[in-house]
C-alpha cells in the first residue's frame, strides 16, 4: 500500500498540567465538552486499528500521565502487536512512572525541551519548574534504561536557542532530537506574529543540514519543515554526493516532507481523525466509521495524497514529491490546505522560466 498508516498520535486526554504557548490542547483541569473516553472505548479503538494495520501508536495529550489507565491502555495495545509509545512533558515523571513504563511495554518516550535554560523553557511552557521536571525525567529514563527522544518547538522567541537545545538534548542522552518548526494552531494561533521568518527559516534548515552531516551519535530530524528535504537535495548536488541519513525504528517512516494523512495522523480525544497534530480539519470520526474506512476513503486524505492538485508554488515545484509543503501551515495561513507552503522562499524552476519569458516579451 503506497499510503499505509505508519504512525498515529492519539490524544487520550486534553487535560494538562502546563499551558504552553504553541499547544493545540488545553490546560484546564476538566475539559467541558471534551471529556476523556473510557478504558473500554480505548480498547475498542485499538482493536479497530490493529485489525487493519500495525502502526506506532503514541499516547499523547494534553498530558497522558494524568490518565490513571494510561499504562493499561499501553499494555493492551502491545498485546495486539502495536508499538506503543508515550509523549510527556516530563514534569510528572518519577521512579514509579519509570517502573510502570517498563512493565507496560512502552517502547520509547518523547520529552519536550524548548530552551537550554529554565528561563527560556519555562517561559515557553508558561510554568515555573517545567525545565527542572523535564531534565529530571530525562535523567530518570537514562538511569532506568528507558529509550527517549526529545522534541523541541521554536518560534522567534527561542530560535536563537536552537544550537544550544540540540547540544543539551545530546548531553541528556536522547536517542533522537526532533526540531519542530511551529504551526499556528490551538493557543499557537495567538503567536502568528512569532513565527520564524522565511529568511531565517532557510538559515535554520541550512544549519541543520550541516549539523546533521556531522552528527554520528543521535538521530536528528526537522519536523513540520517539509522544505528541508528540498534543502537536502540542493546541498547534496552541491556536495556531489549522496547524503546518508540515519533512521529510527519508531520513526514516521520515509525521507519526505509533509506526510500528514499519507503516513501519519492524529486521533483526538473526541474520536476525530486529523491529518496531523496541527491540522484542525477532520477526515472522519472513529465513533462513526472504522479507521480503515477513514484512512482509505476520506475525501480530505485523498486530497492530501493528490500532489498534482497542489496549488501555487507547491503545484509547480520540482521538489513536490520530496517536500509537499506543510499542509497544516497552508490551511492556517491561506485557509486552503492545497495552497502553497507560506514559509518557503524557494522559487520553482518552472516559475522562474515563466518569469524570464514574460520579461523578454
Amino acid at each position: 500500500m503506497e499510503f499505509a498508516p505508519k504512525w498515529i498520535a492519539w490524544e487520550i486526554t486534553r487535560r494538562c498540567n502546563l499551558k504552553c504557548v504553541h499547544c493545540r490542547s488545553s490546560s484546564a483541569a476538566e475539559i467541558t465538552g471534551h471529556p476523556d473516553f473510557s478504558t473500554d472505548e480505548a480498547r475498542r479503538v485499538l482493536d479497530d486499528i490493529a485489525s487493519y494495520a500495525k502502526p506506532v501508536i503514541v499516547l499523547s495529550g494534553g498530558e497522558p500521565l494524568l490518565r490513571p489507565d494510561v499504562f493499561e491502555i499501553a499494555r493492551y495495545g502491545n498485546g495486539l502487536g502495536l508499538r506503543m509509545c508515550l509523549a510527556t512533558n516530563g514534569v510528572l515523571v518519577n521512579e514509579e512512572t519509570c517502573k510502570k513504563i517498563k512493565e507496560s511495554g512502552i517502547r520509547i518516550v518523547s520529552l519536550s525541551l524548548d530552551g537550554s535554560t529554565a528561563d527560556v523553557h519555562d517561559n515557553f511552557r508558561n510554568q515555573a519548574g517545567a525545565f527542572a521536571g523535564m531534565t529530571n525525567a530525562a535523567k530518570l529514563f537514562k538511569a532506568n534504561g528507558i529509550e527517549f527522544i526529545i522534541n523541541s518547538s521554536f518560534t522567534k522567541r527561542n530560535q536563537e536557542e536552537i544550537p544550544r537545545v540540540y547540544k543539551l538534548a545530546k548531553e541528556l542522552g536522547a536517542t533522537a532530537w526532533y526540531m519542530f518548526m511551529i504551526v499556528p494552531t490551538g493557543r499557537g494561533e495567538e503567536i502568528m506574529g512569532e513565527l520564524i521568518s522565511k529568511e531565517d527559516y532557510e538559515e535554520v534548515l541550512d544549519w541543520h543540514y550541516r549539523m546533521e552531516k556531522d552528527e554520528k551519535d543521535m538521530l536528528v530530524r526537522p519536523t513540520c519543515a517539509p522544505h528541508y528535504y528540498r534543502v537536502v537535495y540542493q546541498h547534496a548536488k552541491e556536495d556531489k554526493g549522496k547524503f546518508e541519513r540515519r533512521t529510527l525504528k519508531f520513526s514516521t517512516g520515509g525521507a519526505k516532507g509533509c506526510i500528514a494523512g499519507q503516513l501519519i495522523c492524529l486521533i483526538d480525544v473526541d474520536g476525530n481523525v486529523l491529518p496531523c497534530s496541527y491540522f484542525p480539519k477532520a477526515a472522519g470520526n472513529i465513533r462513526e466509521q472504522s479507521f480503515k474506512d477513514i484512512w482509505e476513503n476520506s475525501a480530505l486524505f485523498k486530497d492530501l495524497r493528490d500532489f498534482k492538485s497542489y496549488k501555487g508554488k507547491c503545484g509547480s515545484c520540482e521538489y513536490i514529491n520530496v517536500c509537499g509543503g506543510c499542509r497544516a501551515r497552508a490551511y492556517a495561513i491561506h485557509g486552503d490546505y492545497m495552497q502553497e507552503e507560506p514559509f518557503c522562499g524557494y522559487m520553482p524552476v518552472k516559475m522562474k522560466k515563466s518569469v524570464i519569458a514574460k520579461e523578454k516579451d
